[in-house]
């Protein structure tokens, strides 16, 4: 194999499911149908709260921040999927790969950081209910908000910049559907051990560090509303925190096993199926979980459709 360094790729082959070919037609046909309703539902939920004037609170701004991001996340490996999946040629440019593998990595660290700063926000909004509003004005939301776009897209820049620095060997087959660092690595015609274990430092830290402030934040909220005297008030408090939590279950379980599991003969078949689960499946399932779970939400749409409908007649 001769190290191409000095010449860069111009295309990657993305072999994807090609060796299950029978299952590529039903495959583009689900990944389609979600990929609908994921833009519908995250941008159902963008409109609602930045529409409807009792949604302006900062737990729906968070939420709006995370919708967008579901879009982006999802929009940035489903439509070269579905692509690849209707063709005979499965390729991706140079260009392609390396935009697809800094959204990639920008999205995830972004998510992981964005999720910390809602269970903060709903801390304080249980366990300081009358200083709330004072905790979290509208300059601290943007300010945390910024903060997780920031330290999401610093950590691509890094992480990008290191693999793609590594010079690599032909053929440029990646046993994937995307451009990620541990299929790129693959392909390297020198040492990675040391990019492994920086691969493996940042998927501690973006991983491990925000899920043990979500696990303190909601231990602080489990007492406080434990205290509470009313079942209907406990319900309530906990109402609120649920669909957070179904969504962080989903996101860091399915993170957690691609990237900190030690390797297996079954890790490449683990690895699509995992990074499927919170590439495409999430950013579908969290408009649903948030919008079937919560009350204020399916009224505000509600309340749109009926502005829409107004409009029209």
């Amino acid at each position: 194999m001769t190290p191409v360094n000095e010449s860069i790729p111009l295309e990657f082959i993305l072999l994807g499911f090609s060796d299950r070919p029978q299952l590529e037609f039903p495959l583009f046909v689900v990944f389609f149908i979600s990929y609908m309703v994921t833009l519908f539902g995250n941008l159902t939920i963008i409109l609602v709260s930045r529409l409807d004037s009792r949604l302006q609170t900062p737990m729906y701004f968070f939420l709006t921040n995370l919708s967008l991001l579901d879009l982006c996340y999802t929009t940035s490996t489903v439509p070269q999927l579905l692509v690849n999946l209707h063709s005979t040629r499965k390729v991706i440019s140079y260009g392609g790969c390396v935009a697809q593998l800094f959204t990639f990595l920008a999205l995830g660290a972004t998510e992981c950081v964005l999720l910390a700063v809602m269970s903060f926000d709903r801390f304080v909004a249980i366990c300081r209910p009358l200083r709330y509003s004072v905790i979290m004005h509208h300059r601290l939301c943007l300010q945390l908000a910024a903060a997780s776009w920031i330290t999401g897209f610093s950590n691509s820049v890094w992480l990008s910049t290191l693999t793609l620095q590594l010079p690599l060997c032909g053929p440029f087959v990646l046993d994937h559907f995307l451009c990620e660092v541990p299929v790129l690595l693959k392909l390297s015609c020198v040492d990675t051990t040391a990019n492994e274990a920086e691969l493996f430092f940042v998927s501690v830290l973006f991983h491990l560090v925000p899920l043990t402030l979500i696990v303190i934040s909601y231990a602080s909220i489990a007492r406080a509303v434990l205290r509470i005297q009313s079942a209907e008030g406990r319900q309530k408090a906990f109402g609120t925190c649920g669909s957070h939590l179904i969504v962080v279950s989903l996101f860091y379980g399915t993170a957690i096993s691609m990237y900190l599991q030690p390797p297996s003969p079954s890790s490449k078949d683990r690895g699509k199926m995992v990074s499927l689960f919170y590439g495409i499946v999430a950013p579908m399932l969290n408009p649903l979980i948030y919008t079937l779970r919560n009350k204020e939400v399916k009224e505000a749409f509600k309340r749109l459709v009926a502005r829409v409908i107004s409009i029209r007649e």
